[in-house]
């Protein structure tokens, strides 16, 4: 090599070693793997070419309770990621330890002049906000209960696929007609507890619990042995016994019994659209979760509950400000609504479902925006917000518990869901003692 090209060389080393060392890099634990992590890393990599400033380094930790663990072991030693993935059942230990988190509206704002939150739609958005509604993480991986159609099923049973199921009454009346024409299963679900109690609470305005469902300012106890709440699970026992609601287990065993075509309604998350629509071999429909007409005139929203991206404490300033490009990056209408019909999770802003709408993905793939319709009411109110209860997982186990109970017959609605406020109160008193 002669001198010039040897001093072409070195001066394009120096360039680049100037431009990567003007980067800002930040780093951003997850919990995602397979199909799902290879989107988050292509979205990563979209973002780190779009721009020269700030370089995202995303990692698996591993699931979200070891992704959690991690981060706050990070944290302890002054090694904490930019952004760390968190579940909704954890939010509550995660802000709950002070010092930890920055709200994520507090860094879009500073970054972004004028930033107006009113671009998430709101009733994804309120689930990962407190309770004067500022966004405290970035709602990623989220979704709501619908309700699953084997119309060919009904069809096979002498009923129209088309049948009006907006309401438990019309299902219930459906139900008893399947039975009779010789179905062995006529409805199943999964996740009981958050689809039966959870966002059956949101969507008939009953509160779940006390504290605007945790996000006030007391200890919140529970309130879901309401009448409402009994009644509805006094009406799914009465069809466990004839036979017409088969209950398949606390998780989504449910789900293999649907896509066998064994069962012709199944409530199940909005998520699940792409398992489902792949492996069924018969016409399937998606329907917005029934409401009792008895109850209430039109539902509320259900809950988007999921994952979200909460931004930790201990960071540079150019770190927030590179938190913030990305965060806006993932927000935008393009990332949402290819994110959104690549993966069957909810979009987070208006815009990504109006794309998506003119895209086409609609139409040709009907039902998929059943899940945000769910979520469009003007305001959410305290009862529909979402929950923000500490050691959720453990008192969903204890109500799951006792659901069983009454499916087996071994117990009445209202016995059962009074037993379980009673253990999951004290689960709750627990956790404050806990976390301080």
């Amino acid at each position: 090599m002669n001198l010039r090209k040897a001093l072409l060389f070195l001066a394009c080393c120096i360039c680049a070693a100037s431009v990567a060392s003007a980067q800002t890099e930040i780093a951003f634990w997850h919990a995602l793997s397979g199909g799902l992590k290879d989107r988050l890393d292509a979205q990563v990599q979209a973002f780190n070419a779009a721009q020269t400033d700030y370089r995202v380094i995303a990692t698996r930790k591993g699931n979200y309770g070891e992704t959690l663990d991690a981060g706050i072991a990070a944290f302890e030693t002054g090694s904490a990621p930019a952004i760390l993935m968190v579940s909704d059942v954890d939010a509550p230990a995660l802000s709950a330890t002070a010092g930890l988190t920055r709200p994520l509206h507090e860094i879009l704002t500073a970054a972004t002049p004028g930033f107006d939150d009113r671009i998430y739609i709101n009733g994804v958005k309120a689930h990962f906000s407190t309770a004067e509604g500022d966004l405290q993480s970035l709602p990623y991986n989220t979704s709501t209960p619908v309700l699953w159609v084997n119309r060919d099923a009904l069809i096979s049973f002498g009923l129209d696929p088309d049948v009006d199921l907006s309401t438990w009454e019309q299902v219930g009346d459906v139900l008893g007609q399947l039975k009779a024409a010789g179905s062995a299963c006529p409805m199943t679900t999964s996740w009981q507890t958050w689809i039966h109690l959870e966002n059956f609470s949101a969507y008939h305005d009953l509160p779940y619990a006390s504290e605007a469902n945790g996000f006030g300012e007391g200890q919140p106890t529970l309130m879901l042995n309401g009448p409402g709440q009994v009644a509805h699970i006094d009406a799914l026992a009465l069809w466990a016994r004839e036979e017409t609601f088969i209950y398949t287990g606390r998780r989504n065993a449910g789900g293999v019994k649907f896509r066998a075509g064994d069962c012709v309604l199944f409530t199940d998350t909005s998520a699940a659209y792409a398992s489902i629509t792949t492996t069924a071999e018969f016409d399937v429909a998606v329907r917005q979760l029934p409401y009792w007409a008895a109850l209430v005139e039109a539902p509320q929203n259900t809950m988007a509950s999921g994952a979200s991206l909460w931004v930790l404490e201990g960071q540079s300033p150019e770190a927030y400000r590179a938190v913030a490009a990305f965060l806006t990056f993932l927000s935008s209408a393009a990332i949402q609504a290819k994110w959104h019909q690549d993966t069957g999770y909810l979009p987070i802003t208006y815009e990504a479902t109006q794309l998506t709408r003119a895209q086409g993905y609609y139409a040709v793939n009907p039902g998929t925006d059943v899940a945000i319709t769910q979520m469009l009411p003007d305001a959410v109110t305290d009862n529909s917000r979402g929950l923000r209860l500490g050691a959720l997982d453990q008192i969903r186990g204890i109500i799951d518990e006792e659901l069983e109970a009454v499916w087996a017959g071994e117990a009445d609605a209202q016995t059962a869901l009074d037993n379980a406020k009673r253990r999951g109160d004290a689960v709750l008193r627990r956790f404050d003692r806990s976390t301080p």
